[in-house]
């Protein structure tokens, strides 16, 4: 497995993005300046880009609430699978007085 590092403040990489769009320096150059991988200052680049309108795609808000809702979708599936084992069992117990 690889390492994880901690995401980046949010301002980080604002100031990142904000750097691609006034410097006339390439990615790779602002990315190896900022000690970040190429394709993760390209990811936030893309984001941005999402997020105000200029690209198609889910914004990071959207993004957040998909997870949220799928965080969701799977505790209340998982309390469903505890009820229906639940309600099975005292089926069984009180069909058997």
């Amino acid at each position: 497995m690889g390492k994880t590092r901690p995401p980046y403040p949010e301002e980080f990489r604002r100031e990142a993005v904000a750097l691609v769009r006034s410097d006339e320096r390439s990615i790779p150059e602002i990315a190896k300046s900022l000690q970040i991988s190429d394709q993760t200052l390209r990811n936030w680049v893309r984001q941005a880009d999402v997020d105000v309108g200029r690209r198609e795609g889910l914004s990071s808000e959207e993004r957040e609430e998909l997870r949220q809702l799928r965080r969701e979708v799977r505790t209340l599936r998982q309390e469903k699978e505890v009820l229906a084992k639940a309600t099975a069992f005292f089926a069984r117990e009180s069909g058997g007085r």
